[in-house]
């Protein structure tokens, strides 16, 4: 469809090893977590209120070193410089906006995609990472919905201080597609949204 926009598409993989990017998110993540609710964690009462997940976040970036988020910023500055680079040729990327459909609040977390075991909670959400560490601008359109009716989206990611391009790129998607007219959002249903 961005074809149809008028966009060149090329297919992309930037040379940095992704997996590097992951451990140094999960290390400066965990850092910031346990410096959020360290004081919830500390007080007994308050800790078992945390969830599971979280308290393990929290326990992870308690033993997290000086070393180590300087290590981590210096793979995110690293990781920086490539994607900076990208946008020397490009004008926008476009990259995965999740690796599975939304999925019923009763699930805890997705311990399996696509065959594959999650090693950690957070793992099924992997592929955001790399547009996060980046730091660049980016939103997320409509790509298609499953057989349900769950969206699966596609994320425009441009370089710094393209907001502005990135909502004209997607509001253009949108105008094209119009997935948003033809599998309305709950929210947007008069039956759900009109007042009583």
């Amino acid at each position: 469809m961005f074809a149809d926009l008028g966009c060149h598409i090329d297919e992309v993989v930037p040379d940095y090893p992704l997996e590097r990017l992951w451990q140094s998110c999960l290390t400066l993540r965990s850092w910031l977590v346990a410096s959020r609710y360290r004081e919830f964690f500390d007080n007994p009462a308050q800790r078992t209120l945390i969830k599971p997940e979280t308290q393990w976040e929290i326990e992870r970036g308690l033993e997290v070193t000086g070393r180590a988020i300087a290590d981590a910023l210096s793979v995110r500055s690293a990781w920086y410089q490539v994607v900076r680079a990208l946008f020397d040729k490009y004008d926008f990327l476009l990259a995965p906006g999740g690796q599975v459909f939304p999925f019923d609040s009763t699930i805890h977390w997705p311990t399996e995609v696509g065959g594959t075991r999650m090693d950690t909670y957070h793992r099924w959400m992997e592929v955001m990472i790399p547009i996060t560490m980046s730091a660049c601008p980016a939103l997320s359109v409509p790509a298609g919905f499953n057989s349900v009716g769950l969206p699966m989206g596609v994320q425009i990611v441009g370089p710094n201080h393209s907001e502005m391009s990135c909502l004209q790129l997607a509001y253009a998607y949108d105008q094209a597609t119009g997935w948003v007219s033809r599998q309305l959002p709950a929210c947007l249903n008069e039956e759900i949204c009109s007042p009583a």
